[in-house]
């Protein structure tokens, strides 16, 4: 049976593209890779992937995703995270432990949901979440991690 080997990309209908151009490519970071009036082909790996997100121009449709979720490669880029959306005021659904991840789940400047997460390294059953504090220190939170592989 043949099956896929990951999510290769996600499409939203956007009413703004130049704000959500600059929430997704200046805040978060995606690489815009090709573009026309209308829409945006975004890549956080572009010599691996054309496009892991396209936003495509469109007053008539919206798409209301369960969230998009971004990993980051530390737990000081998680935090800076966390302490930008703040800066910004975009809106924070929570912010969870997952065992697995540390995650930050916020709302994009049209109400979509967004995540950013770090992977903890640590194999925690799912599902599992409780609230976290990112704005702790990094050596509170790995604490917290530590405490958890403790209980194992």
């Amino acid at each position: 049976m043949p099956k896929v080997t990951r999510l290769g990309h996600v499409g939203l209908y956007v009413r703004d593209i130049e704000t959500m151009k600059e929430f997704y490519a200046d805040f978060l970071g995606l690489t815009v890779t090709d573009r026309d009036e209308r829409r945006i082909f975004l890549s956080g790996r572009p010599e691996e992937e054309h496009h892991e997100l396209l936003l495509a121009q469109n007053d008539q449709h919206h798409t209301d995703p369960q969230q998009i979720s971004f990993p980051v490669e530390t737990l000081a880029d998680l935090r800076e995270f966390y302490r930008l959306i703040v800066e910004r005021g975009y809106h924070i659904d929570h912010v969870n432990n997952h065992g697995n991840a540390f995650g930050c789940y916020f709302h994009d400047p049209e109400s979509n949901r967004v995540e950013v997460y770090w992977h903890t390294g640590l194999d925690w059953p799912q599902p599992f979440g409780e609230p976290i504090d990112l704005s702790l220190s990094e050596e509170e939170l790995m604490q917290i991690l530590d405490d958890m592989k403790a209980s194992i």
